[in-house]
């Protein structure tokens, strides 16, 4: 059990029967009144953000994060596949218990698999992936104003904004929390 003033972001909690991680946290006493927790948590499952008050008394179970470096294997309709390379052991997650976590990772990629009493909610891909351009408009002459950029598909099918240089073949490194672009590899 954690209680209210114990919390720190990243913190995570089970909290109105879902997983909850603490993304900011607040001590607040005001001059009349008690004092109280002002939080913003994150639902692990749904990825919706929430602002909650709590008393510093109040408690409530911690959740323990389970992650496990597996590596994708492939999609095959509304399942994906993964392999744990230590005993080659394969599993399967539905794609709803996954999302758009996968737009940036290619087959054999590794990932981390987060679950909670063994039950899968999310995936975390690797921070940085290197991925081949595979489509986009050519950039003209004279087309070179401040931060110009455009739409660029890439090997996965995801799409990313790239400046205005860049062309198809080219491989490019890309942040997957916030799906910019970072440079030429």
């Amino acid at each position: 059990m954690i209680s209210a003033s114990e919390f720190r972001n990243g913190v995570t909690l089970e909290f109105d029967g879902d997983i909850f991680v603490v993304l900011e946290f607040q001590h607040v006493k005001p001059g009349k009144g008690a004092a109280f927790v002002r939080t913003k948590l994150k639902n692990l499952k749904s990825g919706s953000i929430v602002e909650r008050t709590f008393r510093p008394s109040e408690k409530m179970p911690r959740a323990h994060i389970d992650r496990k470096e597996l590596q994708y294997l492939y999609k095959d309709g509304d399942l994906y596949y993964f392999m744990d390379t230590d005993n080659y052991e394969q599993s399967a997650i539905n794609a709803s218990d996954i999302g758009d976590s996968l737009k940036f990772v290619k087959e054999n990629d590794m990932v981390k698999i987060l679950s909670h009493d063994s039950i899968v909610f999310g995936i975390e891909p690797p921070l940085f992936v290197e991925l081949l351009i595979t489509e986009t408009e050519p950039g003209f002459k004279g087309d070179t104003a401040q931060g110009a950029t455009k739409s660029a598909t890439v090997e996965t099918g995801a799409t990313v904004y790239v400046p205005l240089f860049l062309s198809s073949g080219e491989k490019i490194k890309i942040d997957t929390r916030t799906g910019e672009y970072l440079g030429r590899v």
